[in-house]
């Protein structure tokens, strides 16, 4: 079988035997779970993903490659819960149960693509680069290939994952199926792997609550010659021979897997799969079941610290159920508010869950019963997972040559082009350097009653996104330089960053864009005197600059040279 028709069995698993017929089947085994015993523990999935990113959210990603303090750790309060409405690592999972719910579940993979791409929502890393693909008409698998996608190796489909094993209670290869038809919007290779792991670990959580069985099922379920694989079996070696100190096993994970260069190809520093993957292990192994500690231990652990106990918890508060969850963490759930840029609010969410795995349950030649009470009973066969191809995201097979036809194009309703194209609309003559993928850069039809904006974003922590053009100064009466600049708010969080100007490489102009420091509109013009250039042809520099690293964006409306005579 070649790896492509491998790839379109698997596409197909969800649907094969859609319409068979409900009865059992002699020669299969089936595992028994009660329908409501499945709400509960589909339910205490979503719970325990709110709780995780809720508890961690105030340290994500402040500690890179460092424990956090026991000080630091946030104190849950009971009202952190509905935190989690504005939450990315909760709401991108929710289009792809839309496009389910919508389409089916043999949605084709390309209109699962034209779901995402119409998604409203900021995205970062390898979401965002998946997503600008699919706006640009790079059509799925493509949209993820390395070719085209240098995040592959990101944590993203790790921490949406979620929903594939809450709808495939016991039933691995739907699992699977799910992460080649969602997955590969934005993930390749190990950052695919990642999240096929955790659907895996969330069907298996349905029937135990052994973590080791949970996290041996979740393995079962990808590539063994995978490096998450290999970094899966060393959670499980090292929590094995030392299963008081998860500490020291911490200390194991970044000596392998952020210091060895042979596990750092292809990877993109502290947002890599495996490491991130490695801390919801701790969490999990170390947690002794303990929802409070699973979550400690894998927030402590660091580098996207919000998302990692988001997914430990998620599979811990199945294995419990929503009903033997702590009080502190369902007293004051918000069940009617929908989260944002959905269709869902909790209680809804269970709701179309409980249709979809019922679905998935019929299609994987499961059956549906009653008992002796006349209550319902998912009779789901007993079947060994079978993985998707191996590949390498440094050193990946061929691309598809995937791409939407004008028609598919048409329904996309956020085309993008090259971002070097875009910002030469907004700003004919500049150019654009050092560009970051966080938070969608691009244009802007409006933003804050101006249009044609254009947002930047700094490429990291350190390097700024670059502006440059060279400018003709008038050699008569006063020349300035006015930028018009704003700031990120979008109604859930606010940002800042510092706007440089230089002028020959010298530094000009330094100001802070702030909700402190613009205008009552939200943009501020801030100008550089170049009337000492008069008469000269200078180079001129404007710096999208980190301020403390979070919520970096630059907002761009217009950029003038104003002389005055």
């Amino acid at each position: 079988m070649t790896f492509r028709t491998l790839c379109a069995a698997l596409l197909c698993a969800v649907t094969l035997g859609a319409f068979a017929d409900e009865t059992p089947k002699s020669e299969v085994t089936y595992r028994k779970l009660p329908a409501s015993v499945y709400y509960d523990k589909m339910t205490g999935g979503w719970l325990g993903q709110i709780a995780g990113v809720c508890w961690g959210a105030p340290t994500e990603f402040r500690w890179n490659d460092q424990i956090i303090p026991a000080e630091e750790m946030p104190e849950w309060k009971p009202e952190m819960i509905n935190n989690a409405i504005g939450q990315d690592d909760i709401y991108v999972e929710m289009t792809f149960l839309r496009t389910l719910e919508q389409y089916g579940l043999d949605v084709s993979q390309r209109q699962a693509g034209i779901d995402f791409a119409n998604s409203q929502y900021n995205l970062w890393c390898a979401n965002n680069a998946g997503r600008h693909n699919l706006r640009m008409g790079i059509a799925p698998p493509d949209s993820s290939h390395p070719d085209y996608n240098t995040r592959g190796n990101d944590i993203d489909y790790q921490i949406e994952a979620d929903f594939a094993g809450l709808i495939s209670p016991g039933m691995p290869n739907a699992v699977i199926a799910l992460g080649e038809k969602f997955g590969r919007l934005m993930n390749y290779g190990d950052g695919l792997y990642g999240g096929q792991f955790m659907g895996g670990m969330y069907a298996e959580a349905f029937f135990t609550d052994d973590i080791e069985q949970i996290v041996r099922a979740g393995l079962a379920c990808i590539p063994e010659g995978s490096q998450y694989a290999e970094m899966v079996r060393d959670l499980l070696a090292w929590h094995a021979a030392d299963p008081e100190h998860w500490e020291n096993t911490w200390e194991k994970i970044c000596e392998k897997y952020r210091r060895n260069p042979e596990y750092q190809k292809a990877s993109n520093g502290p947002i890599d799969v495996k490491n991130n993957g490695a801390a919801l292990l701790l969490g999990l192994l170390y947690g002794n079941k303990d929802p409070d500690q699973t979550i400690i231990i894998s927030t402590r652990a660091g580098w996207d610290s919000d998302c990692n106990p988001s997914s430990a918890a998620g599979v811990l508060f199945t294995a419990l159920g929503y009903s033997k969850a702590p009080a502190k963490f369902t007293q004051a759930l918000d069940r009617e508010t929908n989260f944002s840029f959905t269709e869902y609010n909790f209680n809804t969410l269970g709701k179309v869950c409980e249709k979809l795995a019922r679905e998935i349950l019929l299609s994987q030649g499961g059956y549906i019963e009653r008992d002796a009470d006349g209550n319902e009973v998912f009779c789901i066969p007993v079947e060994k997972p079978i993985p998707s191809p191996l590949e390498l995201t440094w050193a990946p097979g061929p691309s598809a040559g995937a791409r939407y036809s004008e028609e598919e194009l048409a329904k996309i309703k956020f085309r993008e082009y090259s971002m070097e194209e875009d910002f030469a609309r907004c700003f004919p003559g500049w150019s654009i350097s050092q560009l970051g993928e966080d938070m969608s850069p691009g244009r802007r039809e409006n933003y804050r009653g101006k249009s044609q904006v254009f947002m930047t974003h700094p490429l990291n922590r350190d390097v700024p996104c670059i502006l440059t053009r060279d400018l003709e100064i008038p050699a008569a009466g006063k020349t300035i330089l006015r930028v018009t600049v704003s700031y990120h708010d979008d109604g859930q969080v606010v940002g800042d960053w510092v706007l440089t100007v230089r002028v020959n490489g010298a530094l000009q102009t330094t100001a802070l864009i702030s909700a402190d420091t613009v205008g009552p509109d939200g943009w501020v013009n801030i100008d550089t005197d170049l009337t000492p250039m008069a008469g000269q042809t200078v180079s001129v520099e404007l710096a999208n600059v980190a301020d403390d690293w979070a919520w970096e964006a630059g907002y761009w409306a217009s950029i003038e040279l104003i002389n005055e005579p």
